[in-house]
């Protein structure tokens, strides 16, 4: 199993993901927020360990931002801060569970074991509405049983809107999701990546299930031909 360690300590770092690799964990770690969040939105561990004092973006929010996209990863929040508030903000932010410094190294991997032993929701393999399929392990996509070729990016975007079939989601959450840029007014990279599946979604008489929200963003749903 593959485990995020997010800590900006180089001794604590070290000294968890030796002790991590020991038990058997396959181990990546990030130094700061945004390394962290780009790792965790990039690849599938089975748990990552957070502090909750990243420089560059802090634990909870790297955690709030990881929810949109992984909402079925385990966090456990490591951090200095020990009152109820910090326990009760990092818990309702999404973390399964709150260790403070220091801690006994044994502690934290039963804990890592402990979770890794409940069970989850089953992922599903495929994502499927308005006659598109999507298929998550193969990245085949076709419309109407008719395969569509996207890129890795149009593949990902249109992942994104098919977890989230008929919300409005606006671009900086696509940014987000899928470029992990937390904000850039200056690109319009959304707006291209948009057309680009409009184009190869469409059909003779049947556009892309995809619609404008004006100064909102876009939604999934039938347009008019």
């Amino acid at each position: 199993m593959h485990i995020l360690v997010a800590e900006d300590e180089p001794a604590i770092a070290d000294f968890i993901e030796h002790g991590l690799s020991a038990e058997g964990y396959a181990v990546t770690v990030a130094s700061d927020g945004e390394q962290a969040l780009r790792l965790a939105r990039a690849q599938d561990f089975a748990l990552i360990v957070l502090d909750r004092m990243l420089p560059g973006r802090d634990g909870i929010a790297v955690l709030q931002e990881l929810r949109k996209v992984r909402p079925d990863v385990r966090v456990i929040m490591l951090t200095a801060r020990s009152g109820i508030d910090d326990r009760v903000e990092g818990l309702d932010a999404g973390a399964v569970d709150y260790m403070t410094k220091p801690f006994a190294f044994d502690e934290l991997a039963a804990r890592v074991r402990a979770h890794l032993r409940m069970p989850t929701q089953q992922q599903p393999t495929s994502l499927q509405a308005l006659g598109i399929e999507l298929d998550l392990l193969t990245r085949r996509v076709t419309r109407d049983g008719t395969e569509v070729a996207l890129s890795s990016k149009e593949f990902d975007l249109l992942a994104y809107f098919l977890r989230h079939p008929a919300n409005v989601l606006s671009r900086e959450q696509i940014l987000s999701a899928v470029w992990g840029y937390s904000h850039d007014p200056g690109t319009n990279i959304v707006e291209v990546y948009v057309s680009y599946l409009r184009r190869k979604l469409g059909r003779p008489g049947s556009p892309a299930p995809i619609v404008t929200v004006r100064s909102v963003g876009y939604r999934l749903a039938p347009t008019r031909g």
